[in-house]
């Protein structure tokens, strides 16, 4: 258990922040998520720009890792641009 004031304090507000990161984070596994299963065209470009700004929203605040929200970006992209590909055949 903590000894200092400061020590307890700082206990508080790391729960604080966790609860607020963990929020944040499942708001964007779910955003990803949606996207992934979206099979309409039009919707999966209107969301796009969305989840990015989540993500990288995620990764200026470190609550995920830089290289993990170019991944998932990077995949994000592929996915919409192969449901334009179906579209034009």
């Amino acid at each position: 258990m903590a000894n200092h004031k400061s020590s307890i304090k700082r206990i508080r507000s790391n729960d604080a922040k966790r609860l607020t990161n963990r929020y944040q984070a499942k708001t964007m596994r779910n955003a990803v998520k949606d996207l992934r299963t979206d099979e309409v065209l039009a919707s999966a470009v209107e969301k796009l720009p969305k989840v990015i700004a989540i993500v990288d929203k995620l990764a200026k605040k470190s609550v995920i890792h830089k290289n993990k929200a170019a991944n998932l970006k990077s995949k994000l992209a592929k996915k919409v641009n192969a449901l334009k590909k179906e579209v034009k055949k």
